[in-house]
């Protein structure tokens, strides 16, 4: 057989969390967030729409909640082109910097928050990266520029257009499912949830973060995952 060629993509696990986690357990931990150091992952609160920290995230549903806990995606690239629609003048703020919370998973001695724009270009197609409670939180740490009306209006007009039922797709997974998305096209929400009260049937899935090398789907500065702690 001929002209047939073969091309394969690297791909690499990445750590979730200061300690370097390569399999993200995603479940009650019986934790609330009382402060941005307690990742919603852990809790049953509602996620909003956001984007993980690798250029795919995986998971994997080994058991689904009592009631609740859906999951809903959005074209990153529908909600950046109905922003451009309804708000244009919001879309500029979003490609300048703002400071991101790291949730006290910084190595020691480095700044609490790094910056990073939600939108950027990649060979002239937008692409986006938004954890809107990130930023949010950042502004806790003192130094912080405040956030200006025009960056409030901007995060949330974003969340309104991917909360829109118009815009996003809703999943309810079952024991088995899996989903596989590119965090540089597809926001990602999960929406709050009740649980059994016998462990072994509360919710639990698993997670996986990807780098894919030379595939960049989010900023080469989050690609590789959380830095480990030393």
């Amino acid at each position: 057989m001929t002209g047939v060629q073969t091309c394969a993509l690297p791909i690499s696990t990445v750590g979730q969390d200061a300690q370097g986690s390569l399999l993200g357990h995603v479940r009650d931990e019986g934790v609330e967030r009382t402060d941005p150091s307690v990742r919603l992952y852990r809790t049953r609160q509602r996620q909003d729409f956001h984007t993980d920290g690798a250029d795919l995230v995986g998971l994997l549903c080994l058991q689904r909640a009592r009631s609740g806990g859906e999951s809903r995606i959005a074209s990153s690239a529908a909600v950046y082109n109905e922003l451009l629609r309804r708000r244009p003048d919001l879309v500029e703020v979003l490609y300048r910097p703002m400071h991101w919370d790291r949730n006290d998973e910084q190595p020691e001695g480095e700044p609490p928050t790094f910056e990073l724009p939600v939108f950027s270009d990649l060979g002239g197609t937008p692409r986006v990266f938004y954890i809107g409670w990130y930023i949010r939180d950042a502004q806790r740490h003192p130094g912080t520029p405040p956030l200006t009306e025009e960056q409030l209006a901007a995060l949330d007009e974003l969340e309104a257009i991917a909360n829109d039922p118009a815009f996003h797709l809703e999943m309810d997974f079952q024991p088995g499912d899996i989903q596989l998305l590119n965090n540089g096209r597809i926001l990602h929400a999960r929406e709050a949830y009740e649980d059994h009260d016998d462990p072994a049937q509360r919710r639990h899935l698993l997670r996986l973060w990807l780098a894919a090398h030379h595939f960049d789907a989010v900023e080469g500065l989050i690609q590789g995952g959380i830095p480990t702690q030393r």
